[in-house]
């Protein structure tokens, strides 16, 4: 069992910068593959990035790829999420999850396929 809190959160202009953390206890994260994930007010949760257990893949939805870097610090037990040049449409809560249960690219994409998720983080983005 192993327990993620999100933080760093918080309100940005569009353009601006944000950088989220994600905290596990209970278990060593590098145990676990790791994703970062989002959710719009009447949306679904979305795929925003993952990283595998050392830290030498990642992999970004299209939409952040390039302006948002996944990493992750095992000796900290913590994965972070620096997100720059921010939009207003990428107002949402943002969530880590830990342990794919399912392999391969699509479903590393897949909020179904991770086991242990926290609580959630918001960001907003004006305009």
């Amino acid at each position: 069992q192993v327990v993620l809190v999100e933080s760093g959160g918080g309100l940005v202009q569009a353009g601006g910068s944000l950088r989220l953390s994600c905290a596990a206890s209970g278990r060593t994260l590098s145990t676990y593959a790791m994703g970062w994930f989002r959710q719009a007010p009447g949306k679904e949760r979305e795929f925003v990035a993952r990283i595998n257990r050392s830290g030498s893949i990642t992999d970004y939805a299209d939409s952040v790829k390039g302006r948002f870097t996944i990493s992750r610090d095992n000796a900290m037990n913590t994965v972070s999420l620096q997100m720059n040049s921010l939009k207003a449409e990428e107002t949402a809560v943002y969530y880590c999850a830990a342990n794919p249960t399912s392999s391969g690219r699509d479903a590393y994409r897949q909020s179904g396929n991770y086991e242990y998720w926290g609580q959630g983080t918001q960001v907003t983005v004006s305009s």
